[in-house]
């Protein structure tokens, strides 16, 4: 896809993989709405900041419409990086947790894809990438309601895809292993370290799939450290 002077949407903006995704995207010539609950320390004119909940369906449309304003409806790529975790084995898990976490992963994916998608099939070309994780392709003690939530991820980029792919939209899922981002600061037994993967090379791995030929679809992509413990 040819990206520039194009529009994204990337949720979870305001750090880690989604901030790094955001400079990238900026720096292939896109215009970038970035939509998080806290503001990212990035000042570009191209770059667009709207608070948003993406677990909460007035939030998102609140955001879009904003976004839409701003930046008008040439919307090409659409980044659900927003995502949470938290610990605990599913019989002593805290339900207002497990809720969150599935309104977040799961639920804020349906609520921003379908306000983009009519604009993309308008189009007839677009690029939904889907943050999952390694935890959606197996079981992890203890994290049962985080890989419940990323197992549907993985459920729904692969029913999506095959929807929207005779109209010229792609959907990607990404899979990254563990990252040195601040998703562990809510995760009590792992503390993020530098023999982790670094956000901007996931970001990187992202950019290339988006920047791929029409004709040529990336479906999952799966990362993890060569060296997690160094």
């Amino acid at each position: 896809m040819e990206l520039k002077n194009k529009v994204a949407i990337v949720t979870g903006a305001s750090k880690g993989i989604g901030l790094e995704l955001c400079r990238q995207l900026l720096a292939a010539g896109m215009k970038v709405a970035g939509w998080s609950r806290s503001e990212p320390d990035l000042k570009q004119d191209n770059f667009f900041w709207q608070q948003c909940d993406v677990g909460n369906m007035e939030s998102v449309q609140q955001a879009f419409s904003a976004s839409l304003e701003h930046f008008g409806a040439d919307i090409a790529v659409l980044a659900n990086n927003a995502g949470l975790g938290y610990e605990g084995k599913l019989d002593e898990m805290d339900p207002a947790q497990w809720h969150t976490m599935i309104d977040v992963n799961v639920n804020g994916i349906f609520y921003c894809t379908r306000l983009v998608l009519p604009l993309m099939k308008e189009r007839g070309e677009g690029h939904i990438i889907n943050l999952s994780s390694i935890a959606g392709t197996t079981g992890i003690a203890g994290m049962s309601g985080y890989v419940a939530s990323k197992h549907a991820v993985r459920g729904i980029s692969h029913s999506l895809y095959k929807e929207v792919r005779n109209e010229g939209i792609k959907v990607t899922c990404i899979y990254p292993g563990s990252t040195n981002t601040h998703f562990f600061d809510e995760i009590g037994s792992v503390t993020a370290h530098e023999h982790m993967m670094r956000p901007q090379d996931v970001a990187d791995t992202i950019l290339h799939c988006i920047k791929t030929h029409k004709n040529f679809h990336i479906v999952d992509v799966e990362m993890r450290p060569l060296k997690p413990k160094g």
